[in-house]
């Protein structure tokens, strides 16, 4: 039996069978809930009856399926909430519009040239849309076949034999970069009571991470932001106590894109800053748009929040008042997410030598320790969670800010706000090198101790929120 008579079967007759796939599509449901908020538009092409699809509850949602049977369930079943529902074969139906995600659940097992199908998505696809794939595991074909004899889960027709590499390449040749791959549901059969503890957790763990049943891919569209051909960039510096680096700031922040903007935050300092801030911006007369402002409360985060509030540019980034990563770094941030190689640019100090007194040797390992922990919690690589220079898009930066009011008020910083936001919303983040300095002026904010403390916490948190979900 072919795939399409496959499903047409099991729309006619197998009502345990579609029980199951029920049951399962619930569970991948509460999997991609993670990566797809309420209220965008989807497009699924699937294998089911449209219960995915109602699940991710969109805006706008359109589901296709190859079974025409399966079409008219859904139609009968949803038609109400609005979302449509159309027959198609991926391979070739010609799509006009564009979403913000596009999902294949475990459709690319059925498909005759993958490749060909994984090029026609890009149609409907915009520089922020996100693929989001499942497929089966080729690990647990032994069970499911066992499986399927005990009513456990839906008899399959015979399928492709992909692995998360083969995926990942077929999607690189189509024009896809992946952000995101792990294998989920550790559990697939629909017992309570076991379910939870296994898909939640265990599979999360070290050694069980890969022997989920599904595969699950993130990908982006390989192609440029939507933006004007010259793009304006606010650069935001938080200054405390560093009455001695504003003049320097000025002279050294380089030109960015059509129109640069300099956004001086001062916050509760001891010396002269915001006196300072007040005397250079009147004096300057160089080409940068100036605004300068005191923060509100307390701590490098509320300095960042009330900057990126009052910046009007396109582009965002934050540049440390003490200068150690040297402004002139910033067009390479710049060019990274005006082309579209990165969506959320993080600097890194830990590539090229640093001068002898820019970082204490228990701060050089602690940056280590929570780069390696953030990279396994946010399941992309990140060697420098904290150097103070990071730059995304303004809307990147608005959406990233209704995503974190789950996150509570729990980063002083804003490190691992933006890290942790930017992951969640699945944004390409890429390190880009720079060479710390020694200051020139004042010391360090920063307590070993006491702010490492703070740091290991706000680990534990993201293991909690990002991993174990």
């Amino acid at each position: 039996m072919d795939f399409k008579a496959h499903f047409d079967w099991v729309a006619d007759h197998d009502a345990k069978a579609r029980k199951q796939q029920h049951a399962f599509h619930a569970e991948i449901a509460r999997l991609l809930k993670f990566h797809i908020p309420e209220g965008r538009r989807v497009l699924e092409w699937g294998c089911g009856a449209g219960d995915l699809l109602a699940r991710l509850k969109p805006s706008y949602g359109v589901g296709y399926d190859i079974s025409p049977n399966m079409v008219e369930k859904a139609r009968k079943r949803y038609g109400e909430t609005g979302l449509e529902f159309r027959e198609g074969d991926l391979h070739e139906t010609t799509l006009d519009e564009s979403f913000d995600v596009i999902v294949l659940d475990y459709l690319t097992g059925y498909l005759t040239d993958i490749q060909v199908c994984l090029e026609n998505l890009r149609a409907a696809a915009h520089p922020r849309t996100r693929l989001v794939l499942t497929s089966l595991n080729t690990l647990w074909r032994p069970a499911l076949a066992t499986a399927q004899p005990l009513g456990l889960v839906m008899k399959q027709p015979l399928s492709n034999w992909l692995s998360t590499s083969d995926l990942v390449n077929l999607l690189e040749l189509a024009g896809w970069e992946v952000i995101v791959k792990s294998t989920e549901v550790l559990f697939p059969f629909g017992i309570p009571g076991l379910k939870g503890f296994f898909n939640r957790f265990l599979v999360r763990l070290p050694l069980l991470k890969h022997f989920g049943s599904t595969l699950l891919i993130v990908a982006r569209p390989k192609m440029k932001p939507e933006l004007r051909s010259d793009i304006s960039c606010s650069v935001v510096v938080p200054a405390r106590n560093e009455a001695g680096n504003i003049r320097a700031a000025l002279d050294r922040i380089p030109t960015l894109g059509k129109r640069t903007e300099v956004v001086f935050v001062e916050g509760n300092s001891t010396d002269d800053t915001w006196e300072v801030i007040q005397k250079e911006c009147e004096a300057y007369d160089g080409p940068h748009a100036l605004q300068i402002c005191q923060q509100p409360g307390k701590g490098k985060w509320d300095a960042v929040f009330t900057g990126f509030e009052r910046a009007t540019g396109d582009v965002l980034v934050i540049q440390d008042g003490d200068l150690t990563a040297p402004p002139e770094d910033l067009p390479k941030f710049y060019n990274a997410i005006a082309d579209g190689t990165a969506e959320f640019a993080n600097g890194c100090r830990l590539v090229y030598p640093m001068e002898s007194e820019a970082m204490r040797f228990l701060n050089l390992l602690g940056n280590k320790f929570f780069a390696i922990a953030l990279s396994a919690v946010i399941k992309q690589p990140i060697k420098d969670s904290l150097c103070g220079t990071k730059m995304m898009l303004r809307r990147d930066y608005e959406d990233l800010l209704r995503r974190i009011e789950i996150f509570g008020d729990f980063d002083p910083f804003g490190d691992f706000n933006l890290i942790f936001g930017s992951s969640l919303m699945d944004l390409k983040i890429r390190d880009v090198p720079v060479r710390y300095k020694d200051r020139t002026y004042g010391s360090t904010n920063i307590s070993r101790f006491k702010h490492g403390w703070i740091l290991l916490k706000m680990t534990w948190f993201g293991l909690r929120k990002l991993r174990f979900y």
